[in-house]
């Protein structure tokens, strides 16, 4: 038999990519990880992983047992968080998914009350686009995701809204005479816009939104992220269309203004969603009451 725990080590290794990484995360030496995973693939006969400069890449038998590995210590981590909750104490794994500045702006505060309550509870935070994020919960891999609304998904359940969002154009310095001056949504198209990528939720209310008004507006530059479009409109690339409760601390500072387009885009929410038919542990369902009445 071979010893479980190679098979943890294995999987953080691949899942991070780097055995410096791993170990941090396993609070074991560097050696330790290392030696664990020669042992691994000697007990084996394969070589699980490619050694690059750029770290631990998985070689192709290495691929061919990951999915499995994943799926058996979730299964093993699901059924040690049961046992655990039999004593109605909040204990076990959350995997949390939302976009970074979901996490950054509704739900740091919320994360830090919970840990400082329950430190028992393993918080998994999983960042990346709503899409992703929605088919990572359908797929097992997270426990509740908080998504740019609108879900318009059978296969999960929507458990309440988070918060609002209310999209808006702003500008850099560059564009200060822009400021106080009521702009029409299709004169924007005279000026260099931001927007972010297509896959986005908010992308596409916006696209759409346009698309109702019969207006065309197609962007110069596609961003991945919101912090980096705030950069590039500070540096005056052009008009960045960003939610306004992303900019607080630029409009605060100064380094952004708000323009006054007309109409306004609509507002949109962040929704929690939970898998259908999920089981909800004791340590879950308290932290659900953290967005009771929001």
């Amino acid at each position: 038999m071979i010893n479980l725990e190679f098979y943890r080590v294995f999987y953080t290794v691949a899942r991070c990519g780097s055995l410096t990484k791993a170990a941090q995360e396993l609070f074991i030496s560097q050696p330790a990880v290392s030696q664990s995973v020669k042992q691994f693939e000697n007990q084996l006969g394969v070589n699980l992983f490619n050694r690059t400069h750029r770290g631990m890449d998985l070689s192709a038998a290495g691929k061919l047992i990951f999915k499995q590995v994943e799926e058996a210590l979730n299964l093993l981590d699901d059924a040690e968080s049961k046992v655990s909750e039999l004593k109605t104490t909040a204990t076990g794994r959350i995997r949390i998914g939302a976009t970074d500045s979901i996490f950054s702006h509704f739900l740091s505060d919320k994360l830090a009350a919970f840990n400082e309550k329950y430190p028992a509870v393993k918080l998994e935070l999983i960042s990346s686009t709503s899409p992703y994020t929605l088919s990572q919960l359908k797929e097992g891999r997270c426990d509740i995701a908080f998504i740019n609304l609108p879900l318009d998904d059978d296969d999960v359940n929507f458990y309440g809204t988070v918060g609002h969002l209310n999209d808006a154009f702003v500008a850099g310095a560059k564009y200060e005479h822009l400021k106080g001056v009521e702009i029409s949504l299709e004169s924007l198209r005279d000026y260099p816009l931001m927007f972010i990528e297509e896959n986005t939720v908010a992308r596409k209310a916006l696209s759409a939104f346009c698309e109702n008004l019969g207006i065309s507006l197609a962007p110069d530059t596609e961003v991945a992220n919101w912090d980096l479009m705030k950069k590039l409109v500070i540096k005056g690339m052009g008009l960045g269309c960003i939610p306004r409760e992303y900019c607080l601390d630029e409009f605060a500072s100064g380094e952004l203004i708000e323009l006054s387009v007309c109409p306004p885009l609509p507002a949109r929410g962040i929704g929690i969603v939970i898998a259908k038919h999920a089981a909800l542990s004791y340590a879950m369902k308290e932290f659900l009451k953290l967005f009771d009445g929001v």
